[in-house]
């Protein structure tokens, strides 16, 4: 059961959990089916997370989607679950016991009640901004449903781009619209939380030396991602800046992890993996392209990680172990890497020639550590949890936290965390109820 944007919110779920991507869903769905009822949180206006973006997942690359989307239908049927999308957590406050989470509920301007996703809306806008799904390479309008299968299949406006024409009203069958609606701020109870929040990745400018907002064709390992996937903007590996098939692809390893300098001392754990992963996809997408990946080591820590790893050098991509100091742009987009290499006694500095260069940003807390919350959050900004035996306690009683929110993780820890997550929640519930029962003692009938 969806709950709309504007529909009512007087009940008291078993538990919430803040963050719809692959942990959150897992988690409610693992608490759904034990009975109890969950309340899906999520900012973005889909369910689905970072996962439902990706191409494929390693090492088996198996479809991301096809992994995804039967999780975001799960927990959109199943009726212990509800979701509120376009909304986020200002601030948690615990009062014996129970938790009082203060939510904003953002304004779609579409009545999610009355909405069938027919899309017609979307076909009779004419305003149009980068479409943020496909990292801004294709073209959202004004109106829209967020993507193909998106969860909620609810059309949201975005005010800024609205010229307020009316044209979307005017061919709505079942008069959604409404241009007035105001965001809201609620409040609801419950005996436990998950914090599912996830990641964000760190600024593609963060390292100004590789001069990424010069060039179009310096990009995010997520627009990669899109533009390898089968249901990107374009259907095919094409360069952002001309449309042309890149014929020298490198991988820039560490660009946003491992350097103190910029605020990220800590190793982002999965971009080693997906940077092969992308290497192995580019390879069969374009047969006759170079691929090189730029590293410091290889850290393929996983089950069948290293043999992964083996297999793309097998494939003839090419690994140099050396840090790129700094990436220029020259003429027709292309761009010159300076890398100092280490793989021999002596370091030498190198200038290499490619066409389309990926990044690999780190990992950073998608929470917000300054909300009004019982939780604390370690010293790298991600949710703290104390104990070594229970990865996911936090420091709040009956707050819990699953998947990258706690710290860079791989998909595979990530679903399992969120399990492990919903079963501390499940017992905190039973053990919580029992000892209520106990202390009101046995009630007497007739």
């Amino acid at each position: 059961m969806t709950t709309s944007a504007n529909g009512n919110n007087t009940y008291r779920p078993d538990a919430i959990i803040v963050g719809a991507g692959i942990a959150g869903m897992q988690s409610a769905l693992d608490l759904a089916d034990q009975g109890l009822q969950v309340l899906l949180v999520e900012r973005e206006s889909s369910i689905g997370g970072h996962m439902i973006a990706l191409a494929k997942v390693f090492p088996t690359l198996d479809c991301a989607s096809c992994i995804t989307a039967p999780k975001m239908s799960a927990s959109a049927h199943h009726d212990n679950i509800r979701i509120m999308v376009n909304t986020e957590v200002q601030a948690i406050r615990t009062v014996r016991g129970t938790h009082h989470v203060k939510l904003l509920r953002k304004a779609t301007y579409v009545n999610f009640d009355k909405c069938i996703g027919c899309r017609l809306c979307e076909y009779a806008c004419d305003s149009e901004y980068p479409d943020p799904f496909e990292a801004g390479l294709g073209a959202r309008r004004a109106i829209a449903v967020p993507f193909t299968n998106a969860i909620p299949q609810k059309a949201v406006l975005n005010p800024e781009l609205c010229t307020t024409c009316g044209s979307c009203a005017r061919v709505c069958p079942t008069d959604a619209i409404e241009y007035d609606q105001q965001s809201e701020v609620v409040e609801i109870e419950t005996d436990a939380v998950v914090v599912a929040s996830g990641f964000a990745l760190n600024s593609l400018n963060i390292k100004p030396q590789y001069n990424a907002l010069q060039s179009k064709n310096i990009i995010s390992a997520l627009t990669m991602e899109r533009l390898l996937a089968p249901h990107g903007p374009y259907g095919r590996v094409l360069r952002p800046s001309d449309g042309k098939i890149p014929s020298s692809v490198a991988f820039v390893q560490c660009a946003g992890s491992r350097d103190v300098s910029i605020g990220v001392p800590y190793c982002s754990r999965v971009c080693c993996m997906y940077a092969i992963k992308q290497a192995m996809l580019l390879s069969g997408a374009l047969p006759i392209a170079d691929i090189t990946i730029y590293y410091m080591d290889i850290r393929a820590f996983g089950k069948g990680y290293e043999q992964f790893y083996q297999n793309a050098k097998a494939m003839g991509i090419n690994f140099v172990r050396g840090k790129v100091a700094r990436i220029d742009p020259i003429e027709d987009g292309d761009l010159n890497l300076h890398v100092e290499t280490t793989e021999d006694a002596e370091n030498i500095l190198q200038e290499h020639h490619h066409d389309l260069v990926v990044l690999a940003q780190g990992m950073v807390p998608e929470w917000n550590p300054s909300l009004s919350t019982p939780v604390a959050v370690a010293s790298d900004g991600f949710v703290a949890t104390p104990m070594l035996t229970a990865p996911t306690s936090t420091t709040a009683n009956g707050i819990f936290v699953a998947g990258v929110a706690s710290g860079p993780k791989d998909i595979v820890d990530t679903i399992a965390e969120a399990g492990a997550a919903a079963m501390q929640v499940s017992q905190y519930l039973y053990q919580k109820r029992a000892a209520q029962e106990h202390v009101a003692g046995p009630v007497l009938v007739g």
